[in-house]
């Protein structure tokens, strides 16, 4: 288990009153608590609780065990929060929750929790869209870009361009046509032998390797388009996987669950590592980059769980001083599911929010059918 809480310890705008929005994320296997002022734009307190180690020895994310946890954990992990920001249920503007999209079980779980307690203290609900939560969280960051932008948005099973022109604005200009890249990590990863979750691992054990050491494909760069395509990246991992260990690729049309005997000498893995991380990092940056082209913007934010990558956050970084472009980052602690998000984009739909205490959530939820705010 990993549990932390961080207070924002500046002092109140002078005759300005708080409209203190409290967020509840519980999509997957996080459980997120924050409280975000709208009148000073800052996040008051936040709890995080993950659930790293109740899924490890699995190998992913198993559902049921998701939503017992978020049962388990969000009611203190509230508690938390209310207690380090010195405030009760009676000054809370409002309540926001993710909605959507995400696990059916985990998602009723937060917004069970959201709704009655909205309901106890007599304010209103907001639903808040989980990949808005992520795509909107660079604005949280100083400094933080102005609309229009390019924005790159890889959490999860997500990979795509968006063209961001305000809140609930949103272009898709690509998209991921089979496994997104964080999936590609987390997969490369597991034929590695690395633990989960594995994209982060990977990027440690690549920091040893030899990212020219193996011919890993860049699917899609050359297409002409700004779609994505990591299947087929996953697929020469497990054949480079099976050269190295003498493994016999299954006859054509034959099902096998076996794993390959890994690599035994470590070097060999890192360059492995090193080169998966290298195709990925290209595709991404070479296709954003692309993006900024075709738009004409000069700034794009990265969004999601593999905006943490520091190699992706070199390339970007370059490509776009190259020509002209300035990238924004959110804060490394919000590039992971986290409640501040949730209470971020609460705060910009406040004029949403509405006494209605139905539980609804959406596992699947386009970022399309989203309505713009005006600020």
């Amino acid at each position: 288990m990993t549990e932390h809480s961080r207070k924002n310890c500046a002092p109140p705008v002078s005759g300005r009153q708080p409209a203190l929005v409290l967020g509840i994320e519980s999509s997957c296997d996080e459980t997120g608590v924050a409280l975000f002022d709208a009148t000073t734009g800052k996040v008051v307190a936040e709890a995080l609780h993950s659930q790293i180690a109740l899924h490890a020895p699995y190998g992913g994310v198993v559902p049921e065990l998701a939503s017992r946890d978020h049962i388990k954990y969000g009611l203190r992990l509230i508690d938390q929060v209310m207690r380090d920001a010195q405030i009760k249920g009676n000054q809370v503007r409002a309540v926001a929750y993710t909605q959507g999209p995400g696990l059916a079980g985990a998602l009723l779980v937060g917004a069970q929790l959201a709704a009655s307690l909205a309901f106890a203290w007599g304010k209103p609900l907001i639903p808040v869209h989980h990949m808005e939560g992520h795509l909107l969280s660079p604005l949280l960051a100083d400094p933080a870009p102005a609309f229009p932008f390019v924005a790159l948005l890889v959490s999860g099973g997500h990979t795509q361009l968006m063209r961001v022109d305000g809140v609930g604005e949103y272009t898709l200009l690509g998209d991921t046509i089979d496994d997104a890249a964080g999936e590609a990590f987390d997969k490369s990863a597991k034929l590695l032998g690395l633990a989960y979750p594995g994209g982060p691992l990977l990027a440690k054990l690549a920091e040893g390797g030899d990212p020219k050491a193996f011919a890993i494909p860049r699917p899609l760069l050359h297409s002409g388009d700004l779609n994505f395509s990591f299947a087929g990246l996953k697929t020469a991992v497990a054949n480079e996987v099976r050269r190295l260990t003498g493994t016999a690729l299954p006859a054509r049309g034959a099902v096998s669950s076996a794993q390959p005997t890994l690599p035994v000498d470590h070097a060999s893995r890192a360059d492995l590592a090193a080169s998966v991380q290298a195709a990925i990092v290209e595709t991404l940056a070479s296709k954003s980059l692309t993006a900024l082209k075709q738009t004409g913007l000069k700034q794009i934010v990265v969004a999601g769980g593999v905006g943490a990558n520091t190699r992706l956050r070199e390339a970007l970084t370059a490509g776009a001083g190259r020509i002209g472009a300035k990238v924004f980052y959110p804060p490394v602690a919000l590039c992971t599911d986290n409640g501040a998000m949730i209470a971020h984009v609460g705060a910009l739909r406040l004029a949403e929010a509405k006494q209605d205490y139905a539980i609804n959530v959406r596992p699947r939820w386009a970022l399309s059918d989203l309505r713009p705010v005006n600020l």
